[in-house]
């Protein structure tokens, strides 16, 4: 799902909108429609006599404000060779919720999945069921990434509790620097941050980790890379405040052991999310 609320599946070769709206998601019947080449229009399907049953139904079950009069004369003329209604007069005269007829960038009809799915059925069995395959698929989809971004919110707002009280035992803390590194022009920003957190540079972790690959940054604990995301942002700021390399680096190491012993006491994430 897009920031706009829209979403595209493909069902047998046929892209087909979702818009995500405060009465569910509603599928584009126009987009459909391409499946079936132009053999039939929107306004045959809503003429049917069972459509509209269909449709009344639906709307009594979940629409309060739904117009059962101006209902009632549709349904009775329905099906008649001369009588035809367009989505829009549906929606005018009934105050249907169901379908909507929409202008814009993403016009057209749309129905209520529900409601999308019972017309699957006019294009054909088979596309009906790969429609309901594909959506639920994007639904999987959606709701697995939302429970893993509440997960890791949830996760970091611990976290960041725990940063923020004063009850520490030390662990696992890194050391101070020494006068002779805090003296020292590193040639990269992020070898200040390494040096803060893991008392070397990239280069010297590779000098004394030659049968490893990668960097040391792939082999850290979720403790530290957190840390080392909070004096990222952290170094940025005491760069605009004009502080030297030395400066810096006895600050961000100071905050790195700080951080790193309320940390020590946190379960980790496995347990966190558990």
């Amino acid at each position: 799902m897009s920031k706009t609320g829209k979403s595209i599946i493909a069902v047998q070769g046929t892209e087909i909108t979702i818009l995500s709206q405060p009465q569910g998601d509603y599928i584009s019947l126009t987009d459909m429609l391409k499946a079936k080449d132009g053999e039939f229009f929107i306004s045959d399907w809503l003429r049917n006599r069972n459509t509209v049953e269909f449709l009344g139904i639906w709307e009594s079950v979940y629409n309060p404000d739904f117009n059962y009069g101006e209902f009632a004369t549709i349904r009775n003329r329905a099906g008649l060779n001369n009588y035809k209604i367009s989505v829009k007069e549906w929606v005018n005269k009934t105050r249907a919720i169901g379908l909507k007829a929409t202008a814009g960038r993403y016009g057209g009809t749309y129905a209520h999945k529900d409601i999308a799915f019972e017309f699957g059925m006019w294009i054909s069995p088979e596309f009906k069921i790969y429609l309901i395959r594909e959506f639920q698929r994007l639904k999987d989809e959606e709701n697995n990434r939302l429970s893993l971004e509440w997960n890791l919110n949830r996760t970091l707002a611990k976290l960041n509790y725990r940063i923020h009280t004063d009850a520490i035992q030390a662990h696992l803390i890194p050391t101070e620097v020494t006068p002779a590194q805090a003296a020292i022009t590193y040639a990269s920003e992020a070898d200040i941050l390494n040096v803060a957190l893991f008392g070397q540079t990239a280069g010297q972790w590779r000098t004394n980790n030659p049968d490893l690959e990668g960097n040391m940054r792939e082999y850290s604990s979720i403790d530290q890379l957190l840390v080392l995301a909070n004096i990222e942002s952290m170094n940025a700021e005491l760069i605009h405040l004009g502080l030297s390399q030395g400066e810096r680096l006895k600050r961000l190491n100071e905050i790195a052991i700080r951080q790193m012993k309320v940390l020590a006491s946190v379960p980790t994430l496995k347990q966190i999310k558990e």
